[in-house]
């Protein structure tokens, strides 16, 4: 049987050709880098955990009705995707003051923002993906005035949601980082949701002990990297049965 044919690989993720036409397969790995890639590593298991999670959180906010690229889960690393026309935005989505937010304006990491906070990075892995403005993002045509509204009236709802469920589990959602694309059916465009939605890009704390369950481990190298992931999928009530030691590969779709 003929293998995928792989189209595009980055630091966590490897994309194939879907199985069929408007598709993709979502490869999860187990690769971890911080600093945009200056620090390189591998979490056990990470790609497993990711691929529950995500899959758990957007269906979770297709049943709110927030479009996403999401199709169904393949096995333990892969999932089904729509193929969309990625935009080269990250929108980061900040409740409360951590990272590169408390130290480049000196706040208190730890502290409640008065309101959410939106920032827009053009994805540019050797330009070290640089903040925006709208004013950037309009200009160099990366996204419409209309694209950014639509993804800020997504990435708010997506926060207000989020932030409850995490809430219900005992987990402080912090910040965390939103991709979108646009998805074109019918000759009519749409954006929606991509990318993924895990400890690889949120901020997630114990509520009580402010405990980091995220990457934080991984790039502060405050060890248990593992169990903090472990520790989101279980209180998500997600946590793979049979652990997180599987397939270590990509294998074919049938």
């Amino acid at each position: 049987m003929a293998r995928r044919r792989q189209l595009y690989e980055g630091k966590a993720k490897i994309l194939f050709e879907g199985p069929e036409s408007g598709t993709l397969v979502q490869y999860f790995k187990d690769d971890a880098t911080a600093g945009n890639g200056a620090k390189k590593g591998t979490i056990t298991g990470k790609g497993v955990l990711n691929n529950r999670i995500s899959e758990y959180l957007m269906m979770k906010l297709t049943e709110i009705g927030i479009p996403t690229h999401f199709i169904r889960r393949l096995n333990m690393r892969e999932q089904l995707i729509r193929e969309v026309e990625i935009i080269p935005l990250e929108i980061v989505i900040r409740n409360v003051a951590a990272g590169s937010l408390a130290k480049r304006l000196g706040i208190q990491e730890g502290t409640r923002l008065p309101r959410s906070i939106l920032e827009y990075y053009y994805k540019n892995d050797a330009l070290g993906d640089p903040m925006v403005s709208e004013e950037h993002i309009t200009c160099f045509g990366w996204a419409s005035t209309q694209d950014l509204d639509d993804m800020v009236a997504l990435s708010l709802r997506v926060n207000d949601f989020l932030t409850g469920l995490f809430l219900g589990v005992g987990i402080t959602l912090v910040d965390f980082k939103l991709e979108f694309g646009r998805l074109y059916e019918n000759d009519e465009m749409r954006i929606v949701l991509a990318d993924e939605i895990s400890p690889d890009n949120c901020r997630l704390w114990d509520v009580k002990t402010g405990e980091k369950m995220d990457k934080d481990r991984f790039r502060r190298d405050l060890g248990k990297v593992e169990e903090g992931y472990q520790e989101v999928a279980k209180r998500l009530g997600i946590l793979p049965e049979a652990g997180v030691r599987d397939m270590k590969g990509p294998e074919t779709v049938q």
